[in-house]
């Protein structure tokens, strides 16, 4: 069921958008909903999609909440599919 989780969250571009952000450090909800021309409802829904395949972190600071990349199961996916795509050494 992760696996599904994530390649699901993974399959939309604003999704994608985000986690490419994230890449820079933490930035709140605001920070994001201001980067692209959707709702904030449509940012808070893609927010929730990466938190339940545990791509993203949210701590409160305040009364705002800030979101962060979860680099040990983006290492986990890329160990995946790097094992999945074989070794072309042996060709």
């Amino acid at each position: 069921m992760g696996l599904q989780n994530t390649l699901k969250a993974l399959s939309d571009p604003i999704r994608r958008e985000i986690l490419n952000l994230l890449k820079g450090g933490r930035m709140s909800a605001g920070e994001i909903v201001n980067k692209f021309p959707v709702t904030g409802a449509s940012i808070s829904r893609h927010l929730s999609v990466l938190k339940d395949a545990d791509l993203i972190r949210d701590t409160r600071d305040g009364k705002f909440i800030f979101y962060e990349l979860n680099t040990s199961v983006l290492e986990e996916i890329m160990l995946w599919i790097t094992d999945l795509k074989g070794d072309d050494t042996d060709a």
